[in-house]
């Protein structure tokens, strides 16, 4: 694919080619895929769309046929799916698709057997710890792979061993505190592997994936501050802090080290966000003409905020 790929388009909207021979223009720009480019992807959907497929047989075929299956069955399946799926790695170039697919069959199949676990000997284990162990288990398969997707499915793991722990005080506050510092963590540490020059995080849609959920919480914890009275004043500053100094960090990155729209985007919605909650909490007593002041400040910001991101991607451009 043409490295050219956006100026050509941006070629093609001011109408700068002839007209009626645009896919000329993309052809002989290398803009259109090749048929090189379709088998490869085709090929890799279809890997991807059968390694989910034969994860999800097996969890499927226990829940038809679990009154007829005796335990030692249920394991032995199980088990025998993860020692093939072992076999294939030994096998498998672990640095190439297939390999990678194995591997994140295996952490899925590890879930598996987790869960069948819980169910046959009702250990009365909470939820959270279920997907703490199969985040711990899967850490080498993980760590091996160096594959993103793997990294952000045991990140996800880790989140949900998170939300479910701290579901299970009645104090909101543990939970917001603790998915912020997580996702931001794993931000950082993301973009500092990326910066190092690891080959296979270059990609630009897993560390936004992640800023998705560390913008939820920084945001979610902004919300908490200018809504929850009944915390120590103290504690709901060091909440707005934190969300102004991400703020200032999401900005100070992804606008001059690592220059990236959709981070700047999300950054300003989740300002967008933080803002009308504040007017809403403060102003909504007011009555009617609150709601009609909240609904044009919301509408101001972001006109304000595309046209600030229209300026940023045209300096990006230049």
């Amino acid at each position: 694919m043409s490295r050219f790929r956006t100026e050509v388009l941006d070629w093609l909207g001011a109408g700068r080619a002839v007209a009626g021979r645009e896919r000329e223009v993309l052809r002989i720009a290398d803009v259109t895929p090749s048929p090189a480019d379709w088998r490869t992807f085709l090929g890799h959907l279809t890997l991807w769309l059968g390694t989910v497929a034969l994860a999800a047989a097996v969890i499927f075929f226990f829940a038809f046929n679990w009154a007829d299956l005796g335990r030692f069955a249920k394991f032995g399946l199980v088990e025998a799916a993860i020692l093939a799926g072992l076999l294939a790695c030994w096998r498998l170039d672990l640095d190439g698709m297939p390999g990678k697919a194995m591997l994140v069959m295996l952490s899925l199949l590890t879930g598996a057997l987790l869960a069948l676990s819980g169910q046959i000997y009702q250990t009365g284990a909470d939820t959270y710890e279920l997907f703490a162990w199969w985040a711990v288990l899967i850490l080498p398969w993980v760590t091996v792979s160096r594959f993103s997707p793997l990294w952000l499915i045991w990140l996800a793991l880790i989140n949900l061993a998170l939300f479910f722990y701290f579901s299970l005080s009645r104090s909101a506050d543990p939970l917001l505190w603790s998915m912020f510092a997580l996702n931001t963590a794993a931000l950082i540490l993301w973009e500092a592997a990326h910066r190092a020059g690891l080959s296979w995080l270059r990609d630009n849609w897993p560390p936004r994936l992640v800023s998705i959920a560390a913008g939820c919480g920084a945001t979610a914890l902004a919300v908490w501050a200018i809504f929850e009275s009944d915390e120590i004043a103290g504690m709901r500053a060091l909440a707005a802090l934190a969300y102004l100094a991400w703020l200032a960090a999401l900005y100070g990155w992804y606008r001059h080290c690592r220059p990236d729209l959709f981070m700047l985007a999300g950054g300003v919605l989740s300002l967008i966000v933080t803002v009308a909650a504040f007017l809403t909490h403060h102003m909504v007593e007011s009555g009617s003409g609150a709601f009609l002041l909240i609904g044009l400040v919301v509408i101001g910001m972001s006109a304000g905020g595309a046209i600030w991101l229209k300026s940023v991607s045209r300096a990006q451009a230049a």
